[in-house]
Formats: C-alpha cells, sequence, structure tokens
C-alpha cells in the first residue's frame, strides 16, 4: 500500500507526510485507550489543498488506520480518492464546520474518554484543582448537548460557543481539541486528559482544593519555559511514535 501511495502521482509530498502523521496520531491514540470502538474522529487539513482534510475510514479500529486508507474528503463531504471506506457523517458534521471557519484549526481531534465525557457531564466542566487542569482555566468553551451531531444547522451554534477559544467540552458527550499543528493537538489532548482523570481521582477522595487565579495566570505564563525546541507537542508526540513503533509499524503503509 505504501509504494501505491508512492507511485501515485496525484498524491503530494505533503499529503503523503500528513497521511503518515495522522495515521500514527491514530495509533498513539489506540495505544493510550482513547479509541471508542470504530467511532471518533481526529481530522488533518492538508496544506497544499486547504478546503481538503483527511479522516479515518468509518468502520475500521483506530489501530487498523493507515496512512493509505485514511480518506480524502473536502469540506462540503465529497471524496477526493477512490477510497472505498465511508466517512462517519457525524465526524464529518462537526470537523467540516471548523475547518471551514477556523483556518487555524489544522488538525481536529474529538474523543469520547471515559475521563472527558464523566467531565463534561458535571456541573462547571473542568476546574483548576491540579496542575494539568491549571493549563487550560480561562480556556475551554462549552457547548450544550442537541444529540448526535449530524445536523448541518448545528455548526453555526458550535463555532460561536467555541468562539476564540480552541479546546471545547460537548457536555454530556465529550471533547474536542484543535490545533495548528497535529502535535499541538495532541499535546492538548494529552494534557486534558490528565486533568480530567485527575479531577476524577481528586472528587472520590473528599472536596477539591482549587488553585487561586493569581497562581494559575503564573503557572500558564511560565508554561513556554519548559518546553524544548520543535514546536509545541512535536517531541512528545515523536516519543509516542517510537513507542507505537516498538509495536506495530504497519501505520505506515
Amino acid at each position: 500500500m505504501a509504494t501505491a501511495i508512492r507511485r501515485n502521482s496525484r498524491v503530494s509530498d505533503g499529503e503523503r507526510q500528513a497521511r503518515q502523521q495522522l495515521a500514527a496520531c491514530y495509533r498513539v491514540f489506540a495505544m493510550l485507550g482513547w479509541d471508542e470502538m470504530i467511532y471518533n474522529h481526529i481530522t488533518l487539513r492538508l496544506d497544499d489543498e486547504p478546503d481538503a482534510f483527511l479522516i479515518n475510514p468509518y468502520g475500521l479500529h483506530f489501530s487498523e488506520v493507515t496512512a493509505s486508507n485514511l480518506v480524502k474528503i473536502d469540506i462540503d463531504g465529497n471524496k477526493l480518492d477512490d477510497n472505498p471506506h465511508p466517512v462517519n457523517l457525524a465526524g464529518f458534521t462537526q470537523h467540516s464546520v471548523f475547518h471551514r471557519h477556523l483556518p487555524d484549526a489544522h488538525c481536529i481531534m474529538h474523543t469520547h474518554t471515559t475521563a472527558g465525557m464523566a467531565v463534561s457531564a458535571v456541573e462547571g466542566g473542568l476546574r483548576p484543582t491540579n496542575f494539568y487542569a491549571c493549563n487550560f482555566a480561562g480556556q475551554i468553551a462549552y457547548h450544550d448537548f442537541e444529540g448526535i451531531t449530524v445536523r448541518a444547522e448545528e455548526g453555526e451554534r458550535l463555532v460561536a460557543h467555541l468562539g476564540d477559544k480552541r479546546v471545547m467540552f460537548l457536555r454530556n458527550h465529550g471533547i474536542v481539541v484543535m490545533g495548528k499543528t497535529l502535535p499541538e493537538a495532541f499535546l492538548k489532548h494529552w494534557a486534558l486528559q490528565r486533568a480530567c482523570e485527575i479531577q476524577l481521582a481528586t472528587a472520590s477522595m473528599g472536596t477539591p482544593i482549587e488553585v487561586p487565579a493569581d497562581v494559575v495566570a503564573v503557572h500558564q505564563r511560565d508554561l513556554s519555559k519548559v518546553q524544548i525546541p520543535g514546536g509545541p507537542g512535536v517531541p512528545d508526540f515523536a516519543a509516542m511514535v517510537r513507542l507505537v513503533d516498538r509495536i506495530d509499524r504497519s501505520w505506515r503503509d
């Protein structure tokens, strides 16, 4: 399959690299237990085709996604390749509206992790009660549950509720994380997932202690001081891909 992609003149070098990066991300999510049978979705917009993005083939588990079986579609839902797999309507409806209206939403991740869904379903959502939660204080949008996201008209409300944020809790549903790059979105998702897990653990022990707003501000100001070169999330994502490669390298095909 990889050879077929390399020999196909219609696939640019940029698309080939995007396919491999996104396929690797699906395998990382599967390894971390962030999959949901055949559901949920991660999309990646193509640099050289801003109206086109890649999405997982509906019906396959995250651990089965490869560079070549990712589906290429435009923001109107038209397939741009001869991929035989269908696309999840809920995934297209949600992701296409963000890709259409948000130029900086290069990568979008939506999951139904237990911790993410649990925090999305409690009054107050994520609270600044742990290290990772402080990363997101004041940076999370919320959208009320309207049922499965398959109606295009909900898109206007999704964009309106998101505003200038790039992390959203879909109440009673799950989380949406966006990034200017896939590694940036990955690191946001990882930190948000940890924040939710710790909030759940803390809630079982008693009354959580919230971090004061002035301390949160200092924490957020200083986060960049612990980043290493390469860009937000780049070394983190690369480390996880190395772990995936020790298990199975077929995502590259």
